[in-house]
């Protein structure tokens, strides 16, 4: 018996330089590179995973596409019937050593939502292998997090910590939310 497939259509957001295209990478291709390209418009990487279905218990095979989109509120503003139209799930991305890219994420969310209603959301806190330069503390991750109802850990995309299980949580989550 064969798995059933389900396509889920999941937008990254957060800042430019946060490092969303370097988890995607990370995830996808199992590659990092140091050297920093900006993502000009959108860019759109898909990935199939296995996964159990939260409510049934059943195997699925999940074709997971993942939408990069340059990190500026102007061209998200622009770009938001778009980009974020059909979108299942989010994965908000902020810099462990910029405290404005967790605030930031308020506003991704509300124009996501704007187009794509309250849907899943989970956090990354990304560059946890910059630890000495941190200028968020858990204790405000998790409180900023929980406020909104969103799962939250850290990752880093130079190392490869907790980048797989960040994805695999966000999927089990809008997994969980569908219908």
């Amino acid at each position: 018996m064969t798995a059933d497939v389900v396509k889920l259509k999941v937008c990254m957001a957060g800042e430019a330089m946060v490092g969303k295209t370097s988890l995607i990478r990370r995830y996808v291709l199992q590659e990092y590179d140091d050297r920093y390209t900006a993502t000009l418009g959108t860019k759109i990487t898909k990935k199939v995973l296995a996964a159990k279905d939260p409510k049934t218990g059943r195997d699925v095979s999940v074709s997971l596409i993942l939408w990069d989109i340059m990190g500026t509120p102007t061209l998200r503003d622009l770009l938001k019937e778009a980009y974020y139209h059909g979108a299942q799930g989010v994965l908000g991305v902020a810099d462990l050593t910029r405290k404005e890219t967790l605030r930031e994420l308020d506003a991704w969310y509300r124009s996501i939502q704007t187009v794509a209603g309250p849907i899943p959301t989970y956090v990354v806190v990304n560059k946890a292998d910059l630890v000495d330069e941190a200028a968020l503390d858990e204790a405000t991750v998790k409180t900023f997090c929980e406020g909104r109802g969103w799962p939250w850990s850290s990752t880093s995309a130079k190392t490869g910590k907790g980048v797989e299980e960040a994805f695999v949580a966000l999927v089990q989550g809008v997994l969980a939310a569908q219908g």
